[in-house]
Parts: structure tokens; C-alpha cells; sequence
């Protein structure tokens, strides 16, 4: 069955200056007939000009408000898609979980370490071509904020809207970012899926093991990407640039990498662990990773490229153009004996 498109849809608000223009033709009619009153009566006028046509002004103003009206038509160009087509790719499935909870914010990594990783997974969306790729954020909770697609667009969108309010509670739910990666892959046909769980490992709760098993037996890769410094930074109260955080005593926290606990995440989930020190450097360490990652073959079906039918209505407005130019304001010679017009 066709599908009908409309490219520049808000165009049709045009539509609305077909009245204003009614109205303007309506007001001259009453206007020129008011006028003509006032110098001789209709009958008189008549006799006094013959050839004058009254219908026809009307008939021109017509065909004038018929071509503003599929010229606007034409703008808005409708398409129609009538071929289903089946497309086959090859690619791998993945999640990023990006821990989103306050010790992101630390700055002991430049901007911070939240903003570093969403640049990383933005450059990473750039280098994916057939790969198709869901987000997760978590803190003291999981949240789906991307299902698993191919729409790099709409992935880059929702990235961007990724913030430590995302998520109302606090902490480092691992294990709920895990169980729900399961749940996207789940309904997956590759055989081969990757997870990707960037985080400063901190304020971790309980249960990763048990959601690790799952995701093996599930056939996920786990690898993890550790953001920070060992060192670590105090984590600044947000929209502040000297207020940090601080502990019951008074004391500014300080917030450390934990990457002993990313790395057994990773040796557990049969995936490997990496320091985010270069974006570009992480990038092609994924990118590497999912070109020795064995591909499957899916198949999906949408409609082929919409055809464009803006010409139909651009020559039926090129037409009553014309037809209006074309038609005198006076009576045809041949028709005055039918007095048609």
C-alpha cells in the first residue's frame, strides 16, 4: 500500500493566507462595485460598455487563488514510498552503560569525567556504520535512554540530554545496568553482543556477580572503561566552581578511579578492561574490538526512497497562472451572443 510523505510539512501554515487573499478580492469586489454605483447604474453601464464582464474577474481571481493554492502544494512536496524493500546487513549488537551518578562530575579528567565520556561515545557513534548500538545511563538505578538501533541521529540526540539529574538516586547500581543490557540483547539475533560499562567504579553496590553470570550465559561480552584518576578529585556541587562535596565531618570528598573492581568486571564478563586516557585512543580500542567480533547477517524491511510529486502540483499551478493571465476582462466576441460571460 502507498505511503504518502510530506517533506516541508510546515508549509501547509501557508494555506492560511488563501483566506487573507479571499478576503482581499471579496473586499475589491464590493469596493469596485460601490464605485461603479456611484458613477452610473448597472444597466447604464452596460449599454455604456458592452464589452465590460463581471464574471470573468470573478473567474480570474478564481483560477489566481487555484494556483496560490497548488503552487503552496507544490512547496510542500508530498512523496509516495510503494515498494517494500528487504535490507540485509552485517554488524554487532551493544550497549554503553554510562554511570551517570555525582562523582562524574570530579574534574581530575578534562572537562569532567561525564563530559569526556559522552565525547568518546559521540565519536564513537560517528565511526559506526552498520553496527547498531543501545545507551543505558545508571547511578544508584538503571535507566533505558536508547533502545538498540542503527539511528545514529537519534542516538546522538539522547546523548546529549545525559546529565547526573538524569537519575534521581544515587550510587552505582553495576548490576542493574547489566541485567537491564540483558533485557535489550535479549530479543537480539547476533550471535556476538557487546556491553561496554563506562564508569569511575565507585560507591558500587552488590550483586554484580550474579548479574555478570546472566550476561555470560547470554553470550555478552562485558568490557568496562575506567574514567578518572587514582588520585582522584573532590566532586564539585554542580553549577558550582568551589563548592565540593564533603563528608559529615566537614572534610571534602575525595573521589578515586576504582579500577580493581572494572577490571574483575571485565575478567569475569570474558572482556578486557581499558583506561579512558585518549577518546580517540578508546574509539579505535572499540572499534578494533567489534572487527574481530564475528558479525551476523540481519535483515530488515522499510520503504524504499520516496518519490517526489511536487511537478503535478507545480504545473497545475503554472496552469491557472497562466489561464488567468490569458483570460481578458472583457466579453469574448464569439461568446456576446450567448452572454456567458
Amino acid at each position: 500500500m502507498d505511503k504518502i510523505y510530506f517533506e516541508n510539512i510546515d508549509l501547509f501554515y501557508a494555506l492560511l493566507l488563501l483566506p487573507c487573499l479571499l478576503f482581499v478580492y471579496i473586499y475589491y469586489a464590493k469596493w469596485r462595485q460601490k464605485t461603479q454605483d456611484k458613477f452610473a447604474d448597472s444597466s447604464l453601464i452596460a449599454s455604456i460598455i458592452p464589452s465590460y464582464s463581471g464574471k470573468k474577474i470573478f473567474i480570474k481571481q478564481f483560477c489566481s487563488l487555484l494556483g496560490f493554492f497548488f503552487l503552496i502544494i507544490a512547496l510542500v512536496n508530498p512523496q509516495i514510498g510503494s515498494k517494500l524493500k528487504v535490507l540485509k546487513r552485517k554488524g554487532v549488537d551493544m550497549v554503553v552503560a554510562m554511570d551517570v551518578s555525582k562523582s562524574m562530575l570530579a574534574r581530575d579528567v578534562q572537562p569532567n569525567r561525564l563530559t569526556k565520556s559522552k565525547l568518546m561515545v559521540s565519536k564513537l557513534i560517528d565511526a559506526l556504520k552498520t553496527d547498531r548500538l543501545g545507551i543505558i545511563v545508571y547511578a544508584g538505578k538503571a535507566y533505558p535512554q536508547l533502545p538498540v538501533t542503527t539511528d545514529y541521529a537519534a542516538a546522538k540526540m539522547f546523548l546529549k540530554t545525559v546529565d547526573t539529574d538524569i537519575v534521581p538516586t544515587q550510587g552505582t547500581a553495576i548490576s542493574d545496568a547489566i541485567n537491564m543490557a540483558v533485557d535489550y540483547l535479549e530479543s537480539s539475533a547476533s550471535k556476538n553482543q557487546l556491553l561496554y560499562i563506562i564508569s569511575d567504579g565507585e560507591d558500587h553496590e552488590e550483586g554484580v556477580d550474579e548479574a555478570i553470570k546472566t550476561a555470560v550465559d547470554k553470550g555478552i561480552k562485558i568490557n568496562t572503561i575506567g574514567v578518572g584518576l587514582k588520585k582522584g578529585g573532590p566532586i564539585p556541587i554542580k553549577n558550582s566552581n568551589s563548592d565540593f562535596k564533603k563528608d559529615r565531618n566537614g572534610a571534602v570528598v575525595i573521589s578515586k578511579l576504582n579500577d580493581k573492581l572494572l577490571k574483575e568486571i571485565a575478567l569475569k564478563g570474558n572482556g578486557n578492561y581499558l583506561e579512558l586516557n585518549s577518546i580517540q585512543g578508546a574509539v579505535d580500542y572499540i572499534m578494533g574490538n567489534i572487527t574481530e567480533t564475528e558479525k551476523s547477517e540481519f535483515e530488515s524491511k522499510r520503504y524504499a526512497d520516496y518519490e517526489d510529486q511536487f511537478q503535478w502540483f507545480l504545473a497545475l499551478a503554472l496552469f491557472f497562472f497562466i489561464l488567468e493571465a490569458c483570460i481578458p476582462d472583457t466579453k469574448t466576441n464569439w461568446l456576446r451572443k450567448y452572454d456567458l460571460f
